[in-house]
């Protein structure tokens, strides 16, 4: 499996009862997918809402900072700055003034020493701080040079701090909550399987479903009412060149989509390899069982992803600082 965010790679075997009609096959079964990672900021719809129990705000204000340390021109650049990094993490953060009901963030400097200490608190829509995180220090003239460099620089260190940070208050806003994906099983329809030859359609089918049974999740085949998540499963098969042994082949795609009740994408996993062509226009047997087994760890890694609900809970802190 390829996943393309987090750079796993495994190997699927075929099973030897199969050799002679899928010989191809019998090397690994490459899947790949695009993951979203969890974005706790982002305004993910009323669906992903009601999945995390904790409603995240749709923008982070980052105002312009007072005890920065920096000159008006530094400390308008460390805020735009850090604005764009979260942007780019898909963190809808924008420099500009707090504006009432919105999540902000508040930049300023500790001292110690001759050394500046760049800090980030999160902060509730009442001002509460919900999250402190600390940069590396740099020395005091270094630091109140206002460099361009040395700013974008603090800003992508600390972008990533606040992006951990916000993860876990999403994450603690589900662990509070008896009804989030913390504490109870993603209901999944499963919409079948499409274009496979033979009995394929049917084969993957039931491999899937039994596949899943030992996950905790829970799928669905009648009706996609009252379910978090829709899988639908397609197969193409496309003519390829003669191989070694001029025997004609075929490529095998397999493609398991997944999306959130409201129709938005959680990822795609694609199962790409050679075959001799119409080895499987019959009796697909062990090789459905084993591209399903496969296939199911994917959708259930890309459902964690997506819901956040493997993250660590950020607690709450009380004045402490939070180490990720």
């Amino acid at each position: 499996m390829k996943i393309s965010r987090a750079g796993l790679i495994l190997s699927l075997p075929f099973p030897a009862r199969h050799m002679r009609s899928c010989a191809v096959l019998t090397g690994c079964l490459l899947l790949t997918a695009c993951f979203d990672m969890p974005h706790p900021f982002s305004d993910p719809g009323e669906n992903a809402k009601r999945l995390a129990g904790s409603p995240p705000p749709s923008r982070l204000d980052i105002p312009l900072p007072k005890e920065s340390g920096l000159s008006p021109e530094g400390a308008e650049q460390w805020s735009h700055y850090l604005a764009t990094m979260l942007l780019q993490k898909s963190v809808p953060a924008i420099a500009q003034d707090t504006r009432k009901g919105d999540w902000w963030l508040r930049l300023r400097v500790d001292h110690r020493g001759d050394q500046v200490i760049p800090v980030y608190e999160i902060m509730t829509p009442t001002g509460q701080v919900r999250a402190t995180e600390e940069g590396s220090p740099l020395s005091s003239s270094v630091w109140t040079s206002s460099q361009p460099a040395i700013l974008q620089a603090a800003a992508v260190e600390g972008s990533g701090q606040i992006v951990q940070a916000l993860t876990g208050i999403q994450a603690a806003g589900m662990e509070a909550d008896p009804h989030s994906l913390k504490h109870r099983p993603a209901k999944i329809w499963f919409s079948g399987v499409t274009g496979a030859p033979g009995d394929g359609n049917i084969s993957l089918a039931q491999a899937f479903i039994g596949a899943m049974r030992g996950t905790g999740d829970t799928v669905r085949t009648a009706d996609g009412k009252d379910t978090d998540f829709k899988l639908h499963v397609t197969v193409k098969l496309t003519d390829q060149a003669s191989g070694t042994g001029k025997n004609p082949q075929q490529l095998i795609e397999i493609s398991w989509r997944v999306t959130d009740s409201s129709g938005n994408e959680v990822g795609i996993a694609t199962q790409l390899h050679e075959i001799e062509a119409h080895s499987l226009d019959g009796y697909w047997g062990d090789v459905a069982v084993a591209a399903a087994q496969e296939a199911a760890s994917a959708v259930e890694e890309m459902i964690s992803r997506y819901s956040g609900r493997k993250n660590q809970p950020l607690p709450d802190p009380n004045g402490k600082t939070h180490t990720p």
